[in-house]
């Protein structure tokens, strides 16, 4: 596998993790596998949108799909999504932090002029 074939499959992840929607949607597969009925009366989305997103996520190899009938059901495929997750919600709050401290001064600063 080349450098660009790694690359290509690290953007598919990470612009499969891009959307808001996509990361509401594994939150409420972290529970368990969810048939398509499940999650669409979950989310304030029309079937067309959250079936988009679900293949999205499927494409890139977070979620695995099983045809049961006439149901699809969804489930993550491997736990390891929420690391990234927990990873990327670590450095959030450190930029979080930092421009509270940035606030702060500036309001020192706006009250000494005061």
């Amino acid at each position: 596998m080349t450098q660009k074939s790694v690359s290509d499959l690290r953007v598919k992840i990470l612009s499969a993790l891009s959307d808001p929607t996509r990361l509401e949607l594994l939150e409420f597969l972290s529970a368990g596998e969810r048939c398509v009925c499940e999650i669409l009366p979950a989310f304030q989305r029309s079937q067309s949108t959250i079936s988009k997103h679900l293949n999205i996520l499927y494409e890139a190899d977070i979620l695995e799909r099983k045809v049961e009938g006439k149901r699809t059901v969804y489930c993550i495929k491997d736990p390891q999504v929420f690391d990234l997750i927990r990873m990327v919600d670590s450095m959030t709050l450190v930029q979080i932090s930092q421009l509270s401290e940035a606030g702060k001064i500036l309001e020192k600063s706006l009250s000494s002029r005061s």
